[in-house]
Protein backbone atom coordinates (compact mmCIF):
# COMPACT_ATOMS: atom_id res chain seq x y z
CA UNK A 1 0.00 0.00 0.00
CA UNK A 2 1.39 3.39 -1.00
CA UNK A 3 0.94 6.42 1.23
CA UNK A 4 1.78 9.94 0.15
CA UNK A 5 2.55 12.50 2.83
CA UNK A 6 0.51 15.65 2.28
CA UNK A 7 -0.09 18.78 4.25
CA UNK A 8 -3.52 18.83 5.81
CA UNK A 9 -4.16 22.13 4.01
CA UNK A 10 -3.70 20.29 0.68
CA UNK A 11 -6.84 18.22 1.21
CA UNK A 12 -9.11 20.41 3.33
CA UNK A 13 -9.77 23.84 4.85
CA UNK A 14 -10.06 24.57 8.58
CA UNK A 15 -12.75 27.12 9.40
CA UNK A 16 -12.73 28.78 12.82
CA UNK A 17 -15.91 29.25 14.78
CA UNK A 18 -16.71 32.50 16.57
CA UNK A 19 -15.65 33.74 20.01
CA UNK A 20 -18.45 34.92 22.29
CA UNK A 21 -18.78 37.51 25.01
CA UNK A 22 -20.68 36.59 28.17
CA UNK A 23 -23.73 38.68 27.29
CA UNK A 24 -24.03 36.79 23.97
CA UNK A 25 -24.25 33.40 25.71
CA UNK A 26 -27.92 32.95 26.62
CA UNK A 27 -29.73 30.49 28.87
CA UNK A 28 -32.14 29.89 25.97
CA UNK A 29 -32.31 30.98 22.36
CA UNK A 30 -32.63 29.99 18.72
CA UNK A 31 -29.32 28.16 18.26
CA UNK A 32 -27.39 25.93 20.67
CA UNK A 33 -23.81 27.16 21.11
CA UNK A 34 -21.40 24.25 20.67
CA UNK A 35 -18.39 24.68 22.94
CA UNK A 36 -15.51 22.25 23.53
CA UNK A 37 -17.20 20.91 26.67
CA UNK A 38 -20.38 20.09 24.72
CA UNK A 39 -18.22 18.60 22.00
CA UNK A 40 -17.25 15.79 24.36
CA UNK A 41 -19.27 15.18 27.55
CA UNK A 42 -20.82 18.36 28.97
CA UNK A 43 -24.55 18.50 28.28
CA UNK A 44 -25.12 21.97 29.81
CA UNK A 45 -25.68 24.31 26.87
CA UNK A 46 -25.65 28.02 26.19
CA UNK A 47 -27.66 29.46 23.29
CA UNK A 48 -27.55 32.36 20.85
CA UNK A 49 -30.03 34.36 18.78
CA UNK A 50 -27.29 35.76 16.53
CA UNK A 51 -27.67 35.38 12.77
CA UNK A 52 -24.21 34.67 11.35
CA UNK A 53 -22.51 33.75 8.10
CA UNK A 54 -23.34 30.19 7.11
CA UNK A 55 -19.78 28.98 7.74
CA UNK A 56 -20.23 29.72 11.47
CA UNK A 57 -22.90 27.01 11.75
CA UNK A 58 -22.39 23.26 11.64
CA UNK A 59 -25.01 20.61 11.00
CA UNK A 60 -25.44 16.86 11.03
CA UNK A 61 -22.62 15.11 9.15
CA UNK A 62 -20.06 17.93 9.39
CA UNK A 63 -16.52 16.97 10.37
CA UNK A 64 -15.32 19.08 13.30
CA UNK A 65 -12.11 19.36 15.34
CA UNK A 66 -11.76 20.71 18.88
CA UNK A 67 -8.34 22.29 19.27
CA UNK A 68 -8.27 23.86 22.75
CA UNK A 69 -7.96 22.12 26.15
CA UNK A 70 -9.57 18.80 25.12
CA UNK A 71 -9.00 18.12 21.45
CA UNK A 72 -9.74 15.76 18.62
CA UNK A 73 -12.20 15.14 15.74
CA UNK A 74 -15.90 14.39 15.73
CA UNK A 75 -18.49 13.92 13.01
CA UNK A 76 -21.38 16.00 14.28
CA UNK A 77 -24.48 13.82 14.62
CA UNK A 78 -26.98 16.31 15.99
CA UNK A 79 -28.88 19.28 14.55
CA UNK A 80 -27.78 22.75 13.47
CA UNK A 81 -25.66 24.64 16.00
CA UNK A 82 -23.30 27.57 16.15
CA UNK A 83 -19.79 26.34 16.90
CA UNK A 84 -17.30 28.13 19.13
CA UNK A 85 -13.93 29.62 18.15
CA UNK A 86 -12.12 26.69 19.81
CA UNK A 87 -13.58 24.33 17.20
CA UNK A 88 -12.78 24.07 13.52
CA UNK A 89 -15.24 22.97 10.87
CA UNK A 90 -13.39 21.02 8.18
CA UNK A 91 -14.29 21.67 4.55
CA UNK A 92 -13.08 18.72 2.47
CA UNK A 93 -11.69 18.50 -1.05
CA UNK A 94 -13.74 15.37 -1.79
CA UNK A 95 -11.70 14.54 -4.88
CA UNK A 96 -8.68 13.99 -2.61
CA UNK A 97 -9.96 12.81 0.74
CA UNK A 98 -12.78 10.71 2.15
CA UNK A 99 -14.51 12.19 5.21
CA UNK A 100 -14.44 8.93 7.14
CA UNK A 101 -10.76 8.43 6.35
CA UNK A 102 -9.85 11.94 7.53
CA UNK A 103 -11.89 11.47 10.70
CA UNK A 104 -10.04 8.25 11.62
CA UNK A 105 -6.72 9.76 10.54
CA UNK A 106 -7.21 12.75 12.84
CA UNK A 107 -8.24 10.40 15.65
CA UNK A 108 -4.96 8.56 15.23
CA UNK A 109 -2.99 11.79 14.90
CA UNK A 110 -4.14 13.00 18.33
CA UNK A 111 -1.90 10.32 19.80
CA UNK A 112 0.97 11.39 17.58
CA UNK A 113 0.60 14.99 18.73
CA UNK A 114 0.65 13.86 22.38
CA UNK A 115 3.83 11.89 21.77
CA UNK A 116 5.50 14.89 20.16
CA UNK A 117 4.58 17.05 23.14
CA UNK A 118 6.28 14.62 25.51
CA UNK A 119 5.00 11.99 27.90
CA UNK A 120 2.71 13.35 30.58
CA UNK A 121 2.37 16.77 28.96
CA UNK A 122 -1.10 18.29 28.97
CA UNK A 123 -1.99 19.52 25.50
CA UNK A 124 -3.29 23.06 25.86
CA UNK A 125 -4.11 23.71 22.22
CA UNK A 126 -3.12 23.08 18.62
CA UNK A 127 -2.60 26.17 16.48
CA UNK A 128 -4.37 26.47 13.14
CA UNK A 129 -1.12 27.10 11.30
CA UNK A 130 0.59 24.09 12.83
CA UNK A 131 -2.38 21.89 12.01
CA UNK A 132 -2.63 23.07 8.40
CA UNK A 133 1.10 22.39 7.89
CA UNK A 134 0.95 18.95 9.45
CA UNK A 135 2.08 16.18 7.07
CA UNK A 136 -0.20 13.15 7.18
CA UNK A 137 -0.39 9.90 5.15
CA UNK A 138 -2.91 9.69 2.31
CA UNK A 139 -3.27 6.71 -0.05
CA UNK A 140 -5.49 6.84 -3.11
CA UNK A 141 -9.14 7.76 -2.60
CA UNK A 142 -10.16 4.19 -3.40
CA UNK A 143 -7.74 2.86 -0.77
CA UNK A 144 -9.02 5.42 1.75
CA UNK A 145 -12.54 4.07 1.29
CA UNK A 146 -11.31 0.49 1.74
CA UNK A 147 -9.57 1.41 5.00
CA UNK A 148 -12.69 3.20 6.25
CA UNK A 149 -14.86 0.17 5.49
CA UNK A 150 -12.50 -2.10 7.45
CA UNK A 151 -12.23 0.32 10.37
CA UNK A 152 -15.98 0.85 10.53
CA UNK A 153 -16.56 -2.91 10.71
CA UNK A 154 -13.95 -3.44 13.44
CA UNK A 155 -14.97 -0.36 15.42
CA UNK A 156 -18.63 -1.38 15.33
CA UNK A 157 -17.64 -4.54 17.19
CA UNK A 158 -15.48 -2.53 19.59
CA UNK A 159 -18.27 -0.09 20.29
CA UNK A 160 -20.65 -2.94 21.05
CA UNK A 161 -18.10 -4.36 23.51
CA UNK A 162 -17.61 -0.89 25.00
CA UNK A 163 -21.35 -0.36 25.34
CA UNK A 164 -21.66 -3.71 27.14
CA UNK A 165 -18.83 -2.84 29.55
CA UNK A 166 -20.30 0.60 30.20
CA UNK A 167 -23.72 -0.93 30.84
CA UNK A 168 -22.21 -3.44 33.25
CA UNK A 169 -20.45 -0.57 35.03
CA UNK A 170 -23.74 1.32 35.23
CA UNK A 171 -25.55 -1.79 36.50
CA UNK A 172 -23.00 -2.23 39.29
CA UNK A 173 -23.50 1.34 40.43
CA UNK A 174 -27.28 1.10 40.19
CA UNK A 175 -27.26 -2.10 42.24
CA UNK A 176 -25.41 -0.34 45.05
CA UNK A 177 -27.78 2.65 44.78
CA UNK A 178 -30.75 0.30 45.16
CA UNK A 179 -29.27 -1.11 48.39
CA UNK A 180 -28.78 2.45 49.63
CA UNK A 181 -32.39 3.30 48.92
CA UNK A 182 -33.56 0.15 50.66
CA UNK A 183 -31.37 0.79 53.71
CA UNK A 184 -32.78 4.27 54.29
CA UNK A 185 -36.39 3.41 53.49
CA UNK A 186 -36.79 1.16 56.50
CA UNK A 187 -39.47 1.77 59.09
CA UNK A 188 -39.67 0.42 62.58
CA UNK A 189 -39.06 1.10 66.23
CA UNK A 190 -36.24 3.50 66.94
CA UNK A 191 -36.17 5.30 63.59
CA UNK A 192 -36.56 9.08 63.83
CA UNK A 193 -36.94 11.76 61.17
CA UNK A 194 -34.83 14.87 61.71
CA UNK A 195 -32.93 17.55 59.85
CA UNK A 196 -29.17 17.33 59.45
CA UNK A 197 -28.68 20.33 61.73
CA UNK A 198 -30.19 18.25 64.58
CA UNK A 199 -27.17 15.94 64.57
CA UNK A 200 -24.45 18.58 63.99
CA UNK A 201 -22.26 19.90 66.81
CA UNK A 202 -21.70 23.11 64.87
CA UNK A 203 -22.89 24.72 61.66
CA UNK A 204 -21.24 23.52 58.43
CA UNK A 205 -18.15 25.59 57.84
CA UNK A 206 -16.35 26.49 54.64
CA UNK A 207 -12.62 25.90 54.44
CA UNK A 208 -10.00 28.38 53.30
CA UNK A 209 -8.45 28.85 49.88
CA UNK A 210 -5.05 30.58 50.07
CA UNK A 211 -4.32 33.42 47.61
CA UNK A 212 -3.33 32.30 44.12
CA UNK A 213 -0.06 34.22 44.41
CA UNK A 214 1.02 31.73 47.08
CA UNK A 215 0.50 28.62 44.95
CA UNK A 216 3.66 26.56 45.13
CA UNK A 217 5.21 23.22 44.21
CA UNK A 218 5.89 22.58 47.90
CA UNK A 219 4.40 23.76 51.14
CA UNK A 220 1.16 23.06 52.97
CA UNK A 221 -1.24 20.78 51.04
CA UNK A 222 -4.70 22.18 50.27
CA UNK A 223 -7.38 19.77 49.10
CA UNK A 224 -9.06 20.36 45.74
CA UNK A 225 -12.68 19.57 44.85
CA UNK A 226 -11.42 16.38 43.20
CA UNK A 227 -10.35 15.08 46.61
CA UNK A 228 -14.05 14.62 47.46
CA UNK A 229 -15.72 14.33 44.05
CA UNK A 230 -16.85 10.79 43.32
CA UNK A 231 -17.72 10.00 46.98
CA UNK A 232 -14.23 8.63 47.62
CA UNK A 233 -11.59 10.64 49.48
CA UNK A 234 -8.30 11.08 47.62
CA UNK A 235 -5.58 12.67 49.72
CA UNK A 236 -3.38 13.10 46.65
CA UNK A 237 -5.75 15.61 45.02
CA UNK A 238 -4.09 18.69 46.48
CA UNK A 239 -2.39 21.94 45.62
CA UNK A 240 0.35 23.44 47.75
CA UNK A 241 0.59 26.88 49.30
CA UNK A 242 3.42 28.92 50.75
CA UNK A 243 0.95 31.25 52.50
CA UNK A 244 1.20 31.73 56.26
CA UNK A 245 -1.18 29.43 58.15
CA UNK A 246 -2.53 29.28 61.70
CA UNK A 247 -2.30 26.06 63.67
CA UNK A 248 -5.46 26.97 65.59
CA UNK A 249 -7.54 27.77 62.48
CA UNK A 250 -10.73 25.88 61.64
CA UNK A 251 -9.63 24.89 58.13
CA UNK A 252 -7.51 21.84 59.00
CA UNK A 253 -8.90 18.38 58.31
CA UNK A 254 -8.38 15.17 60.23
CA UNK A 255 -8.96 11.52 59.45
CA UNK A 256 -12.64 10.73 59.99
CA UNK A 257 -13.90 14.22 59.08
CA UNK A 258 -16.96 14.31 56.80
CA UNK A 259 -16.61 16.77 53.90
CA UNK A 260 -19.17 18.00 51.36
CA UNK A 261 -18.49 20.02 48.20
CA UNK A 262 -20.52 23.22 48.05
CA UNK A 263 -19.79 24.15 44.43
CA UNK A 264 -19.46 22.09 41.27
CA UNK A 265 -21.39 21.06 38.17
CA UNK A 266 -25.10 20.28 38.71
CA UNK A 267 -24.32 16.54 38.80
CA UNK A 268 -21.28 16.76 41.09
CA UNK A 269 -22.30 19.43 43.60
CA UNK A 270 -22.81 18.14 47.14
CA UNK A 271 -20.57 15.09 46.84
CA UNK A 272 -19.37 13.77 50.21
CA UNK A 273 -16.35 11.84 51.44
CA UNK A 274 -14.74 10.86 54.74
CA UNK A 275 -11.10 11.89 55.19
CA UNK A 276 -8.68 9.00 55.51
CA UNK A 277 -4.94 8.25 55.42
CA UNK A 278 -3.94 11.89 56.00
CA UNK A 279 -0.38 11.86 57.33
CA UNK A 280 0.60 15.55 57.25
CA UNK A 281 -1.39 18.68 58.24
CA UNK A 282 -3.81 19.43 55.39
CA UNK A 283 -6.23 22.29 54.69
CA UNK A 284 -9.66 22.01 53.08
CA UNK A 285 -10.66 24.81 50.66
CA UNK A 286 -13.44 27.38 50.60
CA UNK A 287 -15.54 25.34 48.15
CA UNK A 288 -15.78 22.44 50.61
CA UNK A 289 -17.66 22.37 53.93
CA UNK A 290 -16.79 20.25 56.96
CA UNK A 291 -19.60 18.63 58.94
CA UNK A 292 -19.09 18.00 62.67
CA UNK A 293 -21.48 15.25 63.72
CA UNK A 294 -22.73 14.37 67.18
CA UNK A 295 -21.26 10.89 67.71
CA UNK A 296 -23.79 10.27 70.44
CA UNK A 297 -26.61 10.40 67.90
CA UNK A 298 -25.22 9.26 64.57
CA UNK A 299 -22.43 7.24 63.04
CA UNK A 300 -20.38 9.29 60.54
CA UNK A 301 -20.44 6.62 57.86
CA UNK A 302 -24.18 6.13 58.29
CA UNK A 303 -24.72 9.83 57.46
CA UNK A 304 -22.12 9.66 54.65
CA UNK A 305 -24.02 6.85 52.96
CA UNK A 306 -27.35 8.59 53.50
CA UNK A 307 -26.05 11.76 51.83
CA UNK A 308 -25.24 9.57 48.80
CA UNK A 309 -28.76 8.14 48.63
CA UNK A 310 -30.98 8.99 45.67
CA UNK A 311 -33.50 10.80 47.90
CA UNK A 312 -30.96 13.26 49.31
CA UNK A 313 -29.03 13.61 46.05
CA UNK A 314 -32.25 14.80 44.38
CA UNK A 315 -32.83 17.34 47.12
CA UNK A 316 -29.25 18.60 46.95
CA UNK A 317 -29.11 18.96 43.17
CA UNK A 318 -32.55 20.58 42.95
CA UNK A 319 -31.65 23.04 45.73
CA UNK A 320 -28.32 24.06 44.19
CA UNK A 321 -28.32 27.64 42.97
CA UNK A 322 -26.40 29.84 40.55
CA UNK A 323 -26.89 31.73 37.29
CA UNK A 324 -24.16 29.74 35.54
CA UNK A 325 -25.78 26.50 34.25
CA UNK A 326 -22.43 24.68 34.43
CA UNK A 327 -21.62 25.58 38.03
CA UNK A 328 -24.06 25.37 40.94
CA UNK A 329 -23.67 26.01 44.66
CA UNK A 330 -25.27 24.90 47.90
CA UNK A 331 -25.05 26.93 51.09
CA UNK A 332 -24.96 26.12 54.79
CA UNK A 333 -28.71 26.59 55.11
CA UNK A 334 -29.44 24.01 52.41
CA UNK A 335 -27.09 21.49 54.01
CA UNK A 336 -28.44 22.01 57.53
CA UNK A 337 -32.05 21.60 56.39
CA UNK A 338 -31.49 18.24 54.63
CA UNK A 339 -34.02 15.68 55.94
CA UNK A 340 -32.33 12.65 57.47
CA UNK A 341 -33.59 9.60 59.30
CA UNK A 342 -31.80 7.22 61.61
CA UNK A 343 -32.35 4.39 64.12
CA UNK A 344 -30.24 3.60 67.20
CA UNK A 345 -26.44 3.81 66.96
CA UNK A 346 -26.21 -0.01 67.16
CA UNK A 347 -28.61 -0.39 64.23
CA UNK A 348 -26.76 2.31 62.26
CA UNK A 349 -23.48 0.42 62.63
CA UNK A 350 -25.12 -2.82 61.44
CA UNK A 351 -26.47 -1.06 58.36
CA UNK A 352 -23.04 0.45 57.66
CA UNK A 353 -21.37 -2.97 57.86
CA UNK A 354 -23.79 -4.30 55.25
CA UNK A 355 -23.34 -1.28 52.97
CA UNK A 356 -19.53 -1.47 53.32
CA UNK A 357 -19.57 -5.07 52.11
CA UNK A 358 -21.79 -4.26 49.11
CA UNK A 359 -19.72 -1.15 48.32
CA UNK A 360 -16.46 -3.12 48.32
CA UNK A 361 -17.96 -5.59 45.86
CA UNK A 362 -19.16 -2.70 43.71
CA UNK A 363 -15.67 -1.15 43.68
CA UNK A 364 -14.16 -4.48 42.56
CA UNK A 365 -16.70 -4.77 39.74
CA UNK A 366 -16.08 -1.17 38.69
CA UNK A 367 -12.35 -1.87 38.50
CA UNK A 368 -12.95 -4.91 36.27
CA UNK A 369 -15.18 -2.98 33.87
CA UNK A 370 -12.90 0.07 33.82
CA UNK A 371 -9.99 -2.19 32.91
CA UNK A 372 -12.05 -3.64 30.07
CA UNK A 373 -12.78 -0.13 28.79
CA UNK A 374 -9.09 0.80 29.00
CA UNK A 375 -8.12 -2.36 27.11
CA UNK A 376 -10.67 -1.53 24.40
CA UNK A 377 -9.19 1.96 24.09
CA UNK A 378 -5.71 0.51 23.70
CA UNK A 379 -6.95 -1.96 21.10
CA UNK A 380 -8.52 0.87 19.11
CA UNK A 381 -5.24 2.82 19.19
CA UNK A 382 -3.38 -0.26 17.99
CA UNK A 383 -5.78 -0.76 15.08
CA UNK A 384 -5.50 2.89 14.04
CA UNK A 385 -1.71 2.61 14.15
CA UNK A 386 -1.83 -0.38 11.81
CA UNK A 387 -4.27 1.39 9.48
CA UNK A 388 -2.02 4.39 8.93
CA UNK A 389 1.23 2.49 8.73
CA UNK A 390 -0.04 0.23 5.94
CA UNK A 391 -0.45 -2.90 8.09
CA UNK A 392 -4.24 -3.20 7.96
CA UNK A 393 -5.24 -6.10 5.74
CA UNK A 394 -8.57 -7.52 4.65
CA UNK A 395 -8.12 -10.30 7.20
Amino acid sequence: MTFELKKLSDVCRLINGRAYKKHEMLAEGKYPLLRVGNFFTNRSWFYSDLELNEDKYCDRGDLLYAWSASFGPRIWDEGKVIYHYHIWKIELNESLVDKGYLYHLLEWDVEQIKEEQGTGTTMVHVTKGAMENRFLPFPSLQEQKRIVALLDTVFTDLEQARAKAEQNLKNARELFDSYLQQAYSQNGDGWVDKRLEDVLLDRPRNGWSPPAKNHSDIGVPVLTLSAVTGFRFNKHKVKFTSAAVKESAHYWVNNGDLLITRSNTPVLVGHVAICSNIEIPTIYPDLIMKLKLDAGKVDTKFIYYQLRSERLRKIITSSAQGANPTMKKINQGIVQSLPIRYPTIECQKEIVLGLDSIYETTIKLEKIYRNKLENLNELKKSILQKAFSGELTHD
